[in-house]
């Protein structure tokens, strides 16, 4: 498949802002307007707010059509040229059959989010276009400030200012404790820890190339034996990333996830593995989230040699990276490495 990929950033684009899922700025509005301020202020973008933006939360659960036409816009509209979710949340998966699919990739435009989003950029990928798992308005950049400089650098170097080559690294801090977002003064500050462990190679040898696809792994179980999941063949040569949401489902649940990929096939068409970092898992429970992976992929359906890194620095804790749906990529085992092949963006 070739991929779309959409235009760069440059400081003074405008970005539209919506919500794809919940309308979480109807309840929080002071954390909305805080990401916003951030992408203005710091990334010297200007923002466009579509009608879903800060629609009450009860409103856009009941009219899937509604978000679905806010994202038909924002790829249509001239003026816009990146859009940015809000937030996730659990029912991005009724809004797909209201997408005008001609509209979207006629537009090809950088669409990021995290979480629930992922039902949009996996849909959306599947189809041809580049998308980009990674920060939205409130989780992500509300926290822009209070977050190591490492995290601004990426955003650029990934969609403003991007090379043929990128090699990623792990963030030297990380946050797993936030602050409620309905306490009173809330400035968007987190408990930020020492990144001691990093990544976890836990599998694997060798170098491996292949094209990246992922997201939020209890998401994906919305999509599965829909005619929005990603058709026979579509998964020859991926590398697969997973991220576990807020939720923390349980080391079992997600053994159940992944041995359903593959009771599928998927697994044995893939090229590689990564798990971002699990939150608010134990350490223990870290462990056996890295055990059960090898006994479902290495000792059920017999992939010893599939390179599985864990405790990357994506999904639900902070700061995150941008991960480039439909990106050429390559993990090297033996360097401990895993970079882009290609530049994110045009």
């Amino acid at each position: 498949m070739n991929f779309l990929k959409p235009r760069r950033l440059s400081k003074g684009d405008t970005v539209a802002v919506l919500s794809p899922s919940w309308g979480g700025p109807s309840r929080f509005p002071h954390v909305f307007d805080m990401g916003l301020r951030n992408l203005e202020e710091v990334f010297g973008l200007t923002i466009k707010e579509y009608p879903t933006a800060r629609m009450d939360a009860d409103v856009t659960y009941k009219n899937p059509k509604l978000r679905a036409e806010d994202l038909n816009n924002a790829f249509a509209d001239r003026e816009v040229s990146g859009i940015i979710t809000s937030l996730g949340g659990d029912d991005s998966v009724r809004i797909l059959p209201y997408l005008d699919l001609d509209t979207i990739l006629a537009n090809p435009k950088i669409l990021m989010g995290f979480s629930d989003t992922a039902v949009l950029n996996s849909y959306l990928c599947s189809r041809g276009l580049v998308t980009y798992n990674g920060p939205a308005v409130m989780a992500g950049f509300a926290q822009t400030r209070h977050l190591p400089a490492e995290f601004k650098r990426h955003v650029n170097d990934l969609l403003f200012e991007p090379s043929e080559i990128y090699m990623y690294a792990p963030y030297a801090q990380w946050a797993n404790q936030y602050v409620d977002w309905d306490t009173p003064g809330y400035e968007g500050l987190r408990d930020m820890a020492d990144n001691t462990e990093g990544w976890n190679w836990i599998q694997g040898s060798g170098v491996v190339q292949g094209t990246l696809f992922g997201g939020c792994i209890e998401v994906f179980e919305f999509m599965k034996g829909t005619a929005f999941w990603p058709g026979e063949g579509f998964f020859d040569g991926k590398i697969l990333f997973f991220e576990t949401s807020e939720d923390k489902p349980t080391v079992s649940n997600v053994k159940f996830m992944l041995r359903n990929y593959g009771s599928m096939g998927v697994l044995s068409k893939i090229r590689a593995i990564l798990f971002g970092r699990a939150r608010s898992y134990s350490d223990h429970e870290k462990v056996d989230l890295q055990n059960m992976i090898i006994q479902i992929v290495a000792g059920e359906f017999d992939l010893p040699d599939m390179p599985i890194v864990t405790n990357m620095d994506f999904g639900h804790t902070d700061p995150q990276f941008i991960l480039p749906l439909g990106i050429q990529a390559e993990i090297d085992c033996a360097a401990k490495t895993f970079r882009l092949l290609e530049s994110a963006v045009s």
